[in-house]
């Protein structure tokens, strides 16, 4: 990898840990409609140029069923359930739980019949990945309330297979006019919500920082920078930043908002992220092409963090 490779994964490695931190700050202050609403229109609105500047929104004639279909399991649902589910959690566990993405996926692709055979190492991998899934979702997760760990599942759930649609269904359309509009049409779709809710008072300046921050930073600037890294180092290396966020988001929950680092967050770090590198490792050269076509997926789904 080239100096420019390493600074776009070092970049993205950080960008794409940072909105649990900033979630959970904003869940402090506004409600989960104005949350999603907030940060999928400043990221749509700060794509909108680029697509426009290409001309790419005319691409998506004919598409609108599928795109709607990636929007709810991407997008509508996982955005939601995420920032819901950090008002009862650490933003760590959340971090972590998400992890669990690759896992998903591997597991979507077998059943659809759209990836590899799994082989008894990939096998071992989902247990062990599922492992460290049982480890935070066991006594004590989510203040002894199991709702809050099933919504991040949920999430991670979407976020495998909102890029699974992707992939099969709008693999030939330009992606910053699939994210532009689908930003854009989850922004609409919580506006009512929104405004029901909307704060009485001016929120703290924290929580306006991290509404900006998850808006500007994690979502459009993001997307902009994680296909220049694709650019530059191609989709199978550019996936490993799935290993690193979840270090990123332990470290700032416990440095920033003084969350405990416990024993339990530490295993389960190294199972989740263990068994998502055996669980969608390829067996052979031919398998591994179809291994980097998952890796796109895989990277897809982290643009939904």
């Amino acid at each position: 990898m080239t100096k420019r490779g390493w600074l776009l994964f070092t970049a993205m490695g950080v960008i794409w840990g940072v909105p649990y931190l900033l979630i959970k700050v904003a869940d402090g202050g506004v409600s989960v409609p104005v949350l999603v609403c907030t940060r999928t229109a400043l990221g749509s609105l700060l794509l909108l140029p680029a697509a426009l500047r290409g001309g790419y929104l005319p691409a998506l004639r004919g598409h609108f069923g599928w795109l709607a279909a990636f929007t709810l399991t991407e997008i509508v649902g996982p955005f939601a359930l995420l920032s819901s589910a950090e008002k009862h959690l650490p933003s760590s566990t959340t971090g972590l739980l998400v992890a669990a993405v690759p896992i998903f996926a591997a597991l979507l692709a077998w059943l659809t019949r759209g990836g590899d055979q799994l082989t008894l190492i990939r096998w071992a991998g989902l247990a062990v990945g599922l492992g460290g899934v049982a480890v935070l979702a066991g006594p004590g997760a989510g203040h002894g309330d199991a709702l809050p760990v099933i919504e991040v599942l949920l999430t991670a759930l979407g976020y495998a297979l909102g890029p699974l649609i992707a992939n099969r269904k709008l693999a030939d359309l330009p992606p910053v006019a699939v994210n532009t509009a689908c930003l854009g049409a989850t922004a609409l779709s919580y506006a009512p919500l929104a405004a029901l809710t909307w704060p009485r008072s001016l929120p703290s300046a924290q929580v306006l920082l991290a509404l900006a921050g998850l808006g500007v930073v994690c979502t459009a600037t993001a997307f902009l920078v994680f296909f220049r890294l694709i650019a530059e180092v191609g989709p199978a290396r550019a996936t490993v930043i799935t290993y690193v966020n979840p270090a990123v988001a332990v470290a700032l929950g416990v440095i920033v908002l003084n969350e405990r680092l416990t024993p339990a967050i530490g295993i389960a770090f190294v199972l989740i992220l263990g068994g998502s590198v055996l669980a969608t490792r390829p067996g052979s050269a031919r398998k591994a092409r179809g291994g980097a076509d998952r890796d796109t997926e895989t990277v897809r789904a982290n643009l939904g963090s």
